[in-house]
């Protein structure tokens, strides 16, 4: 069973900067594209960031230029690093784990989700 675990969230102005972490154990991270999502009260689960088995990235043009993921995979772990953030980041953060694609931009791509971080931005 493979499980993770989000943390890193919190309060931040804007303009700040956070660094979200995923620790990812059950099986070993190598076999998994990684992504990140998040979800603001009453809207649907938006995709953030994905980082692929090789090492590829892909980000929706929101945060391009201001978020980076990575992954470690010998840590089991991944990264969000989030800067210049914006009262419009504020959300709910989870950490998902594909299977199937190597870059996987759709909450039903993933198969496995943490509980969530959650990031306040506040103007």
């Amino acid at each position: 069973q493979v499980q993770l675990v989000e943390s890193g969230g919190g309060l931040v102005q804007a303009g700040g900067s956070l660094r979200l972490s995923c620790a990812v154990s059950g099986r070993t991270l190598r076999a998994y594209v990684m992504g990140w999502f998040r979800q603001a009260p009453g809207s649907e689960r938006e995709f953030v960031a994905v980082v692929s088995r090789s090492g590829n990235t892909y980000y929706p043009d929101s945060v391009k230029g201001r978020f980076t993921i990575s992954r470690d995979n010998a840590k089991n772990a991944v990264h969000l690093q989030m800067n210049s953030l914006k009262p419009e980041d504020t959300a709910l953060y989870y950490c998902a784990a594909a299977t199937g694609l190597a870059i996987a931009t759709a909450p039903k791509d993933y198969d496995y989700w943490g509980q969530g971080t959650q990031v306040t931005v506040s103007s």
